[in-house]
């Protein structure tokens, strides 16, 4: 079994060796992966077109033990990027040859559920399905439901600001934390938050979520519970066109009206879930609406008729109510297939993620379809509609010379018009490795400086995730704020595949 070589420098495989020793100190038995075949699973993310194999990795199972690590990497100067379970689009679990991959998947436990308080506190590598699975039984459930939830972690939820299909009406993971422990790259643990509702001060909370790893290590995390809704049903609605399917989106939330969730697919990405999961969406409609009102009953018959006939004067031609609840759950199992289901109708495919003002969903849509000429790309459109959270497909073979850069560029002109039209980058998969070199799109350099600034109050060396969300780095230092040593932090090259 071979071990995996940095270059042939006897220093830097000497130093590599004291550190792989060191942190077998720290973290005992098999927490210490330093073989090539063994990190092999940790050299890409969900964006498995970019790969990096590690220096080593560590898989500590106690606060002491990730407390430890940091310290010591602190005082090193070594590298650390944080891992959830992987499922990142952003390449935001991204090793780096020349540091240290911690991964979180052996804190796996429920803590405490206190369902008095209405919280569950629970550790980083928890599923977020397992949340719901663990408290459904007393009629509760926990909001965020992004299409990875079986797999996905609340860790990497909170460096992401996951979202789902319900965060419309229900909130991001930022409005579903109450609180966290945090450690720092000193070594130093924080508790920030609780099971109270709100804290004074600063919001370091809603700081650390969607910080992508960048600011500090996630170790216990405080979630909000939600009682079941007594109501929830769903409304399939087919249009002719995604121009009209846009413009029903905006009037039913113009009308005041806010679903627990709203989706939209085009035709590819109709066909590909309907081949695949057999949800009954209709096949001569160009667009699809999920709309899903919940609550009491009367409240949730009184929107399912405004819904309907809203969608009626922009031109549906199919509308169909969810008549059970195994209906309704099927309705959205078609949709959290969709990823998968597009995957059968193309070697490759890159999801993008950007968010726009409803407003605007007809012209981004007619301007996509422009694009997806341009570049001779397919493209399936499957997007929280609701809340204006695009997820384009755009379809590729990575075989064909050119065709990975091609989606790569097709992709970009997604972003850049999702910030043209007033909209951002990303809405849930952050930012990461793939939208780290349009930041200034959206961002003068004074923004991209400042934010810089906050991360050196967190992490003076820029040890943690370097090489991520920001197009460029600065030394602390030259942003006038807190002196370190040494030279200009290395911006790392990424191996693409």
């Amino acid at each position: 079994m071979s071990v995996i070589m940095p270059p042939a420098d006897q220093g830097v495989l000497a130093r590599r060796e004291r550190i792989v020793a060191a942190l077998r100190a720290f973290v005992p038995g098999e927490g210490v992966i330093a073989t090539e075949r063994e990190m092999k699973p940790f050299e890409s993310d969900g964006l498995t077109a970019y790969r990096q194999m590690p220096m080593v990795v560590v898989l500590p199972e106690t606060t002491e033990q990730v407390s430890r690590v940091l310290a010591y990497c602190h005082a090193e100067g070594i590298k650390v990027v944080p891992r959830g379970a992987g499922t990142s689009l952003s390449g935001g679990a991204l090793p780096l040859v020349d540091g240290v991959l911690l991964g979180m998947a052996k804190f796996s436990r429920i803590r405490e559920i206190d369902f008095a308080n209405r919280v569950a506190v629970v550790e980083p590598g928890v599923t977020n399905l397992a949340v719901t699975r663990a408290v459904e039984h007393e009629g509760f459930y926990y909001a965020p439901d992004p299409s990875s939830q079986i797999a996905c972690t609340i860790g990497g939820n909170i460096a992401e600001n996951s979202g789902g299909v319900h965060c419309l009406k229900y909130g991001m993971t930022t409005n579903n934390v109450l609180g966290c422990e945090i450690v720092l790259i000193t070594g130093e643990v924080l508790r920030i938050g609780g099971k109270h509702l709100d804290s004074g001060g600063y919001d370091l909370l809603g700081i650390i979520t969607g910080s992508e790893g960048l600011l500090g290590v996630v170790t216990e995390i405080t979630v909000r519970l939600l009682k079941k809704p007594e109501t929830a049903r769903a409304v399939l609605v087919g249009f002719p066109s995604s121009e009209d399917a846009g413009a029903c989106v905006s009037q039913v939330i113009g009308a005041g009206i806010i679903p627990g969730g709203m989706e939209m697919m085009d035709r590819p990405a109709i066909h590909a879930v309907e081949e695949f999961v057999h949800a009954g969406y209709p096949l001569d409609v160009e667009a699809l609406l999920i709309v899903e009102l919940d609550g009491p009953q009367a409240e949730v018959d009184h929107l399912i008729a405004r819904v309907s006939e809203i969608a009626g004067g922009c031109h549906a031609s199919t509308i169909r109510v969810s008549t059970s609840e195994e209906e309704r759950l099927l309705f959205w199992a078609g949709r959290k297939a969709a990823f998968p289901a597009v995957g059968r109708i193309s070697p490759d495919y890159y999801c993008m993620d950007g968010t726009i003002p409803r407003a605007r969903l007809p012209q981004v849509l007619h301007r996509m379809k422009e694009l997806s000429a341009k570049y001779g790309l397919g493209v399936a459109n499957v997007f929280h509609a609701g809340d204006g959270n695009l997820h384009p497909l755009i379809l590729y073979d990575a075989n064909k010379p050119g065709e990975l850069q091609r989606a790569e560029d097709f992709g970009s002109d997604i972003l850049r018009l999702c910030v043209e039209v007033g909209g951002v980058l990303t809405g849930e998969h952050g930012v990461g490795v793939e939208k780290r070199d349009l930041m200034p799109a959206m961002f003068s350099e004074i923004d991209l400086k400042q934010q810089q600034r906050l991360k050196c109050a967190f992490d003076d060396q820029g040890l943690l995730n370097p090489g991520k969300v920001f197009p460029a780095l600065h030394r602390c230092a030259e942003l006038g704020r807190v002196h370190i040593s040494g030279g200009q932090l290395p911006f790392p090259d990424i191996p693409r595949f």
